[in-house]
């Protein structure tokens, strides 16, 4: 396939000199190497991408470089035996938008050994549905399930349920059996919620305890928040239960004791998907591309756009508007 000489990508600049991003004309040259080249068809936005796309948050270790944590397409390049010409592809985090340049653009180019060969239960679009938000509440299903969570332990909490992780893990979990709980201070959300999969929607004060231990509620959970609200879901989680953490949406600091840990074996599990390794990659895909996939994607998808709107998607985020998913189509 012919690839044209420029093309439109979502470039961010952050700097001494200061912070500046937009929309500009890239060659193939332009881009980080890489063994395969993708015509992209889908990205999405997430808050790692708004933070970056608006200067807030530290996100790029080099400058510039072409924004989207996110990508899927179909490879028209390739350097590699494992990848041939049409072949379906998706990638999230690996670097993108952090080291390497990424998948807001219409080309993008990747190192193989993060491409993953799109499972045959998902297409290009519910991939990036998906993408790193669902990657992370998959990943944090897994490493609760590692360390010995079962549906019987009782009902797994989900914070900040109605953002992308959230309302993502609310319709993993369900479908993978668990019952669940979602935390969210949007009431008007309640019915949005349920519809995903929640069997209860609770306001954020049943998770505003400063006891070091209360009623042991919960089998568990993922908080997308911190701070006080991951400390009162470690309080009121069920003897050898686990809470993955994966979000900072309100706070990075944790104020907690070991008590949750020594008395009830309560387990906090770290999720980090931006750098996770190949073979737990390939497995949560698999999983996510079968017994986990939510019958309902769409419904998740709240916003679409194209280059143009990430600017306007990246300011509603961080003011805590985001509901859903934003796919991004390139």
């Amino acid at each position: 396939m012919m690839i044209p000489a420029s093309f439109p990508a979502f470039r961010i600049h952050s700097e001494a000199a200061g912070h500046r991003a937009g929309i500009e004309a890239l060659s193939l040259d332009a881009l980080s190497p890489g063994e395969i080249v993708i015509r992209a068809a889908y990205s999405s936005v997430n808050y790692k991408d708004a933070l970056a796309g608006t200067g807030e948050g530290k996100i790029l270790r080099r400058s510039p470089l072409v924004g989207g944590i996110d990508v899927a397409g179909h490879v028209v390049q390739s350097r590699d035996p494992a990848f041939r010409e049409g072949d379906a592809v998706l990638c999230t985090g690996c670097g993108l938008s952090e080291t390497r340049d990424g998948g807001y653009a219409a080309y993008a180019r990747l190192e193989a050994q993060w491409a993953i060969p799109l499972p045959a239960g998902l297409s290009l679009r519910e991939s990036m549905i998906l993408g790193t938000a669902g990657f992370t509440a998959g990943l944090a299903l897994l490493r609760m399930q590692d360390n010995r969570q079962s549906p019987g332990l009782g009902p797994l909490a989900v914070t900040g349920a109605t953002g992308g992780v959230g309302s993502l893990a609310i319709a993993i979990f369900a479908k993978a059996g668990y019952t669940v709980h979602a935390i969210s201070g949007k009431a008007d959300q309640a019915d949005w919620l349920r519809s995903l999969g929640a069997a209860e929607v609770l306001g954020r004060e049943a998770l505003s305890t400063a006891r070091p231990m209360d009623t042991a509620r919960f089998s568990g959970g993922l908080d997308n928040v911190g701070g006080p609200m991951l400390h009162a879901l470690l309080a009121h989680t069920v003897p050898y239960g686990n809470v993955a953490t994966a979000g900072l949406a309100a706070t990075h600091d944790l104020a907690t004791t070991v008590m949750p840990f020594i008395i009830r074996g309560v387990s906090l599990l770290g999720v980090a998907s931006a750098g996770t390794a190949r073979d737990l990659r390939d497995e949560v895909w698999r999983r996510l591309s079968a017994d986990w996939k939510p019958a309902g994607l769409e419904a998740i998808v709240t916003r679409e756009v194209d280059l143009e709107g990430l600017s306007a998607v990246f300011a509603g985020m961080l003011a805590g508007h985001s509901r859903g998913r934003t796919l991004v189509r390139l």
